[in-house]
């Protein structure tokens, strides 16, 4: 990656800037074949970070209920064994 942050704290904004900077280089059609391999590696990575970082979202992700009570209580987005 082209910036100096690392997989583990880069933030999902700049994985996906970074995401879209590659795919834009990729349709440039500029780059050579070993660039182009280059850049298509960094790609993979950074959808990669992206996944991980979206997945991640998905399992903090809660559902504000409303008992018949009255209380309100959290529960989890999901059973996390939806297929996407």
């Amino acid at each position: 990656m082209a910036t100096k942050q690392t997989k583990k704290d880069i933030n999902f904004e700049d994985a996906l800037e970074g995401l879209e900077e590659r795919i834009r280089k990729l349709e440039s059609s500029e780059l050579t074949l070993d660039d182009s391999l280059r850049v298509f590696e960094e790609a993979v990575e950074l959808a990669r970070v992206c996944n991980v970082k979206l997945e991640g979202a998905e399992r903090r992700v809660r559902i504000l209920t409303e008992k018949s009570d009255g209380t309100v209580t959290d529960e989890p987005f999901g059973d996390g064994n939806d297929e996407a």
